[in-house]
């Protein structure tokens, strides 16, 4: 047999027209689908009012205030001036320092509890006992003048160290000039 050869099959005619006959009534005829069934509706019971939404936390509020600056460092301000200088063989506050100890005197009217010890000073000429009194009398004029401002003597001390402490050393007008001085120390 040949590879290429192929029986076919043949109907007869009245096996066709059957066949064909069954197809077109097959697709005349609508086939019915089943019906799904109904839904069914559940009814939710009446919903009571909503009850109110509560009240926010109260949220607590943190204020940051800038810290007050401490006017005994504030640099703008006189009271970091400490020192009161004096000219040679004198204890007469001079006129430039009279602001400072007044600002240092309205500083401690308005703070009852501080305290302050002024410390009197002298350069190295003179007597070691001339020098301490000296400083004393220096000392002394710091504190009278913070008196007439209001300032209590008993919240004021005073003390003299004469040539002891210098604030600077040599043998020149200007070691000198620095060390002749009273210094306001607060306690």
């Amino acid at each position: 047999m040949n590879s290429l050869y192929r029986p076919t099959r043949i109907m007869s005619l009245p096996a066709t027209a059957a066949v064909a006959a069954l197809l077109a009534g097959c697709a005349a005829t609508p086939v019915e689908q089943p019906k799904p069934p109904a839904p069914v509706v559940e009814r939710p019971a009446p919903a009571a009012a909503p009850a109110p939404a509560p009240a926010p936390a109260p949220v607590a509020r943190i204020d940051v205030a800038p810290k007050p600056i401490d006017p005994l460092t504030d640099p703008k301000s006189l009271l970091v001036q400490r020192s009161v200088f004096f000219d040679f063989d004198k204890y007469v506050i001079k006129p430039e320092f009279v602001p400072m100890v007044e600002a240092h005197g309205t500083f401690l009217v308005a703070n009852r509890g501080r305290s302050i010890v002024i410390e009197g000073h002298a350069d190295e000429r003179g007597s070691r006992e001339y020098n301490l009194a000296l400083g004393q009398r220096r000392a002394d004029a710091v504190k009278s003048r913070l008196g007439l401002l209001g300032v209590p003597a008993a919240r004021v001390e005073t003390v003299s160290f004469g040539e002891e402490r210098p604030r600077a050393t040599g043998q020149t007008e200007e070691a000198w000039a620095q060390n002749r001085r009273a210094d306001i120390v607060y306690r």
